[in-house]
């Protein structure tokens, strides 16, 4: 079935959910996993209520990087209940399987997995659901593009051209199921030297921006190479929350902030039934 035919089903909104916001690209090791638990904890910031569903079926960060690694339970009324570290609710296939565990799923089982964490989970009431999906533009986008109506998606890149080669493909996808693009986040875009400040661009300069004008999208911000980003993913602690005064946290406030005025500016024009948080 083509991408087209699917745009003629209307995608469902989600109970108690103001805006579902999907983490998407082109390719795998751009770091959309780190883009999604930073930006959730900065809307988290603002005094929003947030939701982070991680749809990496195969490999699923989320647990590690929010620095929890319990099971998932059902509510009383026999619901998915979502975990909380760091006022974030959260829904994982990691909080299902054990660390080691391998996912041997064919693609069908993949997009069931999906829209059951969806509609079978209790989120309660959220401002924001932010979706980490795998790479690519596989079953994963498509069932989620299909199961709920998406406020919109960022797409995240690196400057090197293979990556962006590959986000144009990801882009491509959304636009063909009718999904706004939110903007371009280009991560990695530089190194400082801690000793004489200055900048390196090690995988290119300018990719992301020069593709956002290109394709006539919104560029939300440029994060540089930094290895305290890692570390704090790996110790369960993102950068946001062990630096809250660093330039990368502000980065990322940043970034959320020109989220949120993308949607509020689609909510004015292209979508007027998007409801605004204030």
């Amino acid at each position: 079935m083509t991408a087209e035919s699917e745009t003629s089903r209307p995608a469902p909104s989600l109970s108690g959910v103001q805006h579902i916001i999907a983490v998407a690209s082109g390719k795998g090791g751009v770091g959309k996993s780190t883009i999604s638990v930073n930006l959730s904890l900065a809307l988290s910031q603002e005094k929003k209520t947030v939701g982070l569903l991680d749809a990496d079926i195969y490999g699923p960060n989320i647990p590690q990087m929010m620095g929890i690694s319990k099971s998932l339970e059902k509510s009383p009324a026999g619901k998915i209940q979502p975990l909380v570290s760091h006022d974030i609710r959260l829904i994982s296939i990691g909080f299902v399987v054990g660390t080691s565990d391998a996912i041997i799923y064919r693609g069908p089982l993949v997009g069931k997995m999906i829209k059951r964490f969806l509609d079978d989970a209790e989120w309660g009431e959220l401002d924001y659901l932010v979706i980490d999906l795998p790479p690519g533009t596989g079953d994963a986008s498509l069932t989620l593009a299909q199961s709920t109506a998406l406020t919109g998606v960022v797409i995240v890149t690196t400057p090197q051209q293979v990556a962006l080669a590959d986000v144009r493909k990801s882009i491509s996808m959304f636009q063909r199921l009718r999904v706004p693009i939110l903007g371009i986040v280009e991560n990695m875009s530089y190194y400082v030297d801690p000793q004489s400040q200055s900048r390196s661009h090690i995988f290119g300069q300018g990719g992301g921006h020069a593709l956002s004008d290109e394709l006539d999208l919104p560029f939300l911000g440029e994060i540089p190479l930094d290895p305290a980003v890692c570390a704090g993913g790996d110790a369960g602690k993102p950068i946001f929350l062990s630096h809250p005064e660093s330039e990368l946290a502000e980065v990322f406030r940043q970034i959320s902030h020109k989220m949120t005025d993308q949607i509020s500016q689609l909510a004015r024009t292209d979508s007027p039934d998007i409801a605004i948080s204030s």
